[in-house]
Order: structure tokens, then C-alpha cells, then sequence
């Protein structure tokens, strides 16, 4: 199917839809270091190309034709409503809005939208209330789904929330739910660890044995007991702390705070975020900050992707960058459903 790719930052829907055989036929995006990372990953020529989206109007919307798939994720914006709900037109002055008049105008057979886990509960509920009224008026039937990351074959936890939207009479089949871990979302993306057997452990082997196109088993100073040496992060809970090990990640910002929580990721990345925050810890129990590449591995980017965008942008833009994205590999299981 052809799809329009929106907010379209470096191109995580883009990779996830074509993996699955979809087709995009122009995109949409402010950020010009966004924009030249797309344009270096992504073969562009011929396309559209639309920048920011509250200036587009409705005439060049027109001028896009047929498209079959609108996709974006955007930012979640409080609605300003007083009085009676009206859907579509209480979501004007939101970014939101700028999805929702593309879809009234090409009237696309779905819509796949992304947002963070706590637009649900958004200003009490009332945000996503909204947004499902303006989609139920334009004649979109609607599902969604809370998806985490580390469930498509990347080590990052991160939940979003995934909306498909289906033109009224469209609908062949439901995309949602998914159960439990989803395999093989991409198989030319995936990064799992795979065990293969066992042999006798010894001082500084688990005993299992794993293929070496996997991922390597954590490294430990010292095995069992209470000999395994540990960071302790200071964390606002009741303990004060909590307790870091070799590859675990750790978020580096505010490291004094006395109200953040959640700062340790056991044997994986927490939610990357548009800064260079995360840290890890290595084999000798120093903590290193996360590279950009991995930072975009994180994120089910190919390092080809990564090496064409680096050409072209700062460390500082890359981190952001990935921070901002999208999760290929969960896009891409969900377009194979579509």
C-alpha cells in the first residue's frame, strides 16, 4: 500500500512499512537535522517533501492524491475545550489536528498514529477521548494497543501506544491484539540471544553457551554469592538506591535528584530519551554513556542507516534523533498486519 509518512523524524515508520512492502510516497518534517538524516537514510527523489505541517495547505493536501496509509507519530497537546465536545474541530491549534485534516481531505483506507503510553490518560482521559471522537466523526473506526519495545527483539524499554484507524467499511481484520512476544518482526533487524546448550560452569562462565551471531552473555567480575561487586544509583524510593551491575544501564541525568525513580535498567536500556543520558556498565565497573549508533540500534535502526546520517549531522542530533524516533521492528510487525 502507498502511505504518507508525517512527522516523519528519520524515518522509524518509514524502515518498519517498507520492510513489510509498503510503498511511501512523500513525507512530512520541521526539523531540518531530522530532514537531512531522512533524506541521507531514505531514497527520496520524486517525492513529496513537506516541512512544516501548519503551513501546508489544504489545496497541496489535495495535490498528494490517492494514498492508502497516513502515518505519523505526533505530540501530545492538552485540548483547550470548553462546553460541548465537537470533535474534529476541538482539536484545532494542535498538532494532532494537522493529522486529522490530512485524513478529511484523502480520506486514506488507514491511519497509523504512535504516541506515549500516557496520552490515555492525558489530562484525565479527556485528550484521548478527544482524539477518538475527531476520528469516529471523520469516519475512522478505531483500536489501539500498548506495545513495549523490548518485546519486538530490541533490549530497550519502551511503551507507546499504537492506534490504527480504519475508513469506515475498510476493516478486513483487527491488527490488535498482539499476545506476548511477537517474533520474527523483522528478521533482517532482529537482535536476540540465542541458546544453544550448556557446558560446566566454571569461575567466570554461566554455563551457557550462545550463538555467536547473538548477543554476548553478560561478563561478571565474580560469579554467585555476595562477591559480585554492584553500583548502588541513588533512586527516590524507600531503600534510597538501587543496585547497578555489569550491563546494566543507568540514567545519567540528575544524579542527585531526590524525586526520580527507575534509574537502573536490568540488562536493558531504559526509554531513550533526546539526550545523552544513558550510561552503561562495563565489564571493569566503570560507566560509560550509550554511543549514538547504539543509541540507534536501540531503536531497530540498521548501522548502514546510522553511517548515512552521521555523515550528515552532530553526536548531539543523533542522540536527539534516536531519542525521538520510533521502534522500527515494532512498526515493522505491525505493518505486516495492516
Amino acid at each position: 500500500m502507498k502511505f504518507l509518512d508525517l512527522f516523519a523524524g528519520i524515518g522509524g515508520f518509514r524502515l518498519g512499512m517498507e520492510s513489510a512492502g509498503h510503498e511511501c510516497i512523500g513525507f512530512c518534517e520541521i526539523d531540518k537535522f531530522a530532514r537531512a538524516s531522512y533524506k541521507a537514510i531514505h531514497n527520496t527523489e520524486g517525492e513529496i517533501e513537506l516541512h512544516d505541517i501548519t503551513r501546508v495547505t489544504d489545496d497541496e493536501v489535495r495535490a498528494i492524491g490517492e494514498v492508502d496509509v497516513i502515518c505519523g507519530g505526533f505530540p501530545c497537546q492538552a485540548f483547550s475545550i470548553a462546553g460541548a465536545r465537537r470533535g474534529f474541530e476541538d482539536t484545532r491549534g494542535t498538532l494532532f489536528f494537522e493529522i486529522a485534516r490530512f485524513a478529511s481531505i484523502l480520506k486514506p483506507k488507514y491511519l497509523f498514529l504512535e504516541n506515549v503510553k500516557g496520552l490515555l490518560n492525558h489530562d484525565k482521559g479527556n485528550t484521548f477521548k478527544t482524539i477518538i471522537g475527531a476520528l469516529d466523526g471523520l469516519g475512522y473506526d478505531v483500536e489501539w494497543q500498548v506495545l513495549n519495545s523490548k518485546n519486538f527483539g530490541v533490549p530497550q524499554n519502551r511503551e507507546r501506544v499504537f492506534i490504527i484507524g480504519y475508513f469506515r467499511g475498510q476493516r478486513a481484520r483487527n491488527v490488535f491484539p498482539f499476545g506476548g512476544k511477537v517474533e520474527n518482526a523483522d528478521p533482517g533487524l532482529k537482535n536476540e540471544i540465542k541458546k544453544y546448550g550448556t557446558i560446566q560452569p566454571n569461575f567466570n562462565q554461566s554455563g551457557v553457551v550462545y550463538d555467536t551471531d547473538g548477543i554476548a552473555p553478560t561478563i561478571r567480575a565474580y560469579q554467585g554469592g555476595n562477591l559480585e561487586p554492584k553500583i548502588r544509583v541513588k533512586e527516590a524510593t524507600k531503600q534510597g538506591y538501587a543496585e547497578a551491575e555489569v550491563g546494566d544501564s543507568i540514567n545519567l541525568s540528575h544524579p542527585n535528584s531526590r524525586t526520580r525513580r527507575g534509574r537502573v535498567g536490568k540488562q536493558i536500556a531504559n526509554t531513550l530519551l533526546t539526550g545523552e543520558s544513558q550510561g552503561v556498565v562495563e565489564p571493569d565497573f566503570r560507566v560509560r554513556k550509550l554511543t549514538p549508533r547504539e543509541c540507534w540500534r536501540l531503536q531497530g535502526f540498521p548501522d548502514w542507516a546510522f553511517d548515512k546520517a552521521q555523515e550528515v549531522n552532530s553526536n548531539s542530533q543523533l542522540y536527539k534523533q534516536a531519542g525521538n524516533s520510533v521502534t522500527v521492528n515494532v512498526i515493522a510487525a505491525i505493518a505486516e498486519r495492516l
